[in-house]
């Protein structure tokens, strides 16, 4: 039983200590991201084409180009003020030389009548200047098997490249050879008011530090448990039924 005592505390408060070392973990990237908003604006001419992108993600950027209205992709059941629709994703080709970027636009509601219906999007010609955040490929969600490439009815083709415009996920590099776009390994999450037909309330990057403290209070506690549970049933019971002694007269 002491053995046993002994292992399952091991356990309990290595666990715990694991959980308080990601926590501390979360929290660094909290402040790195903090601190690399404040940072000057990047020109979007300068962001690499590929690699090296870890160290300016988050960062503030300003890009100026040409949109590529016809690689527009929309990424379904995307939520945004707790309803669901659409992420528009459109290539921008930079001027001056730089590679050309994703750029995730922002929100449409979709249509429940008709889930193939697309929203409009206003998508200006000529010169466009905007201002996001340097962000990863948008996040994947769970999808059943391997996503269809043939276009829903209704909802257009990619570039007449024949696949379908609304996708549930988009693999960068798959997407950069359905459009022949040498496009940089990242994407820009345009922020601003709402516009062209698009909300931009991107929710902050939560590193949800909160729950790896309360799982490290779950299994401290479990330790806790465990060594009362010891103590009252190995030694306080057992110390308490032991049998006095004899009484012997004078």
């Amino acid at each position: 039983m002491a053995l046993a005592t002994v292992l399952a505390l091991a356990a309990t408060v290595s666990l715990g200590r694991w959980q308080l070392s990601r926590a501390a973990q979360k929290e660094a990237l909290e402040a790195a991201i903090t601190e690399r908003k404040a940072l000057p604006l990047l020109d979007g001419r300068a962001l690499p084409a590929t690699g090296g992108t870890a160290d300016i993600l988050h960062r503030r950027v300003s890009v100026r180009g040409i949109w590529a209205p016809e690689h527009t992709v929309y990424l379904d059941n995307r939520q945004m003020r707790g309803q669901p629709g659409f992420f528009v994703l459109t290539p921008l080709l930079q001027e001056g030389g730089g590679p050309p970027v994703l750029v995730q636009r922002g929100w449409i509601p979709r249509n429940f009548q008709d889930r193939t219906a697309l929203p409009p999007v206003d998508t200006p010609t000529g010169v466009v200047e905007l201002q996001g955040r340097v962000a990863p490929a948008p996040s994947r969600l769970w999808e059943f098997g391997t996503a269809s490439t043939a276009p829903a009815p209704g909802a257009g083709s990619l570039g007449g490249s024949g696949a379908s415009r609304i996708r549930q996920n988009l693999d960068l590099a798959s997407y950069r050879e359905e459009t022949r776009l040498p496009l940089a390994d990242l994407s820009i999450l345009q922020v601003g008011a709402a516009s062209e037909g698009l909300l931009r309330d991107w929710p902050e990057v939560a590193s949800g530090v909160e729950k790896h403290y309360g799982y490290a209070f779950q299994w401290f506690g479990l330790a806790g448990l465990i060594t009362v549970l010891y103590v009252w049933f190995q030694i306080v019971r057992r110390v308490r039924k032991a049998p006095s002694p004899p009484h012997t007269g004078a």
